[in-house]
């Protein structure tokens, strides 16, 4: 996702952020609003990538620490032609990864304990590749930023108790509540159609970067079984971050499933498999 589709983004939820502030306080609400969101969005284009690591607890690997991991992350970035991004660790026992940072140059790739004690090397560097391929479709910056400010935009949501007596507000407590209901409600829809798209591409890039599309269709298969029983508490406790991950990490709450931001993994798994087959094929060529 380059500049453009980015820009539109955060004028959405620009103007989401509007739209709460003048339903909550008319004119004086929504210049409140505006400067809010120009603040978050300026934050968060500098600063998201640095707080959800901080949020997950991340802490960055090196090449002594972690020589393995390290070096399949140097060969997956040469293979699809990137700088070599930073590698952080979190300790949760649930397997998982995501990518961030607001270009190539000052990506991150963060893998769980979890994943790096259940997956093979190969299913690893699947998993790794899909991640890069996300930093090289730039798609880490509309991810990370996403997060921050579909967070903010609950936060704002939040504070609709505090407005719903004010004079200016124009919809009264019922009015009140339906915003605090809506607003992330959607912010999360904006967050399902992003990703949903997303993962696709970045399943068939990823593949291609590590050259074996059913080393990340079993990765894929793996992940979705143990995130489906072993809690990720972090992401339960900032779901505006879902997204962000190779599997949806959330399953905790009854409403976890309501609006998924990532698509069917099964399907996710029937393309891949579909690109090894023609690659397969292909190798063949047209003697068999």
């Amino acid at each position: 996702m380059g500049f453009t589709r980015t820009a539109i983004l955060m004028a959405g939820l620009t103007a989401l952020f509007l739209g709460i502030g003048f339903m909550l306080g008319g004119e004086g609400g929504m210049l409140i609003a505006l400067a809010f969101a120009a603040a978050t969005n300026l934050f968060a284009y500098w600063n998201s990538d640095k707080m959800v690591l901080r949020m997950y607890g991340a802490r960055e690997a090196t090449r002594e620490s972690q020589p393995w991991l390290f070096d399949i992350v140097a060969r997956m970035a040469e293979r699809a032609s990137l700088p070599m991004p930073r590698v952080y660790i979190i300790e949760t026992d649930q397997p998982n990864a995501f990518a961030t940072g607001r270009n190539p140059e000052n990506a991150a790739v963060a893998v769980t304990t979890g994943l790096m004690r259940v997956l093979s090397p190969e299913e690893v560097a699947g998993v790794l590749a899909h991640e890069l391929a996300h930093v090289k479709s730039r798609d880490t910056l509309i991810m990370t930023v996403t997060a921050t400010v579909a967070g903010a935009v609950s936060m704002l949501a939040n504070f609709a108790l505090f407005f719903g007596n004010n004079r200016n507000n124009p919809l009264g407590i019922v009015g009140t509540i339906l915003v605090m209901v809506l607003a992330p409600m959607a912010a999360m829809l904006v967050q399902m159609a992003i990703s949903r798209s997303r993962e696709y591409e970045a399943d068939r890039v990823g593949a291609e970067i590590c050259g074996r599309p059913l080393w990340l269709a079993s990765a894929l298969r793996k992940i979705e079984q143990a995130a489906q029983v072993i809690d990720n508490n972090p992401a339960e406790s900032n779901p505006a971050t879902a997204h962000m991950f190779i599997i949806n990490p959330l399953h905790a709450h009854a409403v976890d499933g309501l609006f998924t931001t990532h698509p069917k993994t099964a399907e996710r798994i029937r393309r891949l498999e579909e690109m090894a087959g023609q690659k397969l094929a292909a190798a063949a060529g047209p003697w068999g």
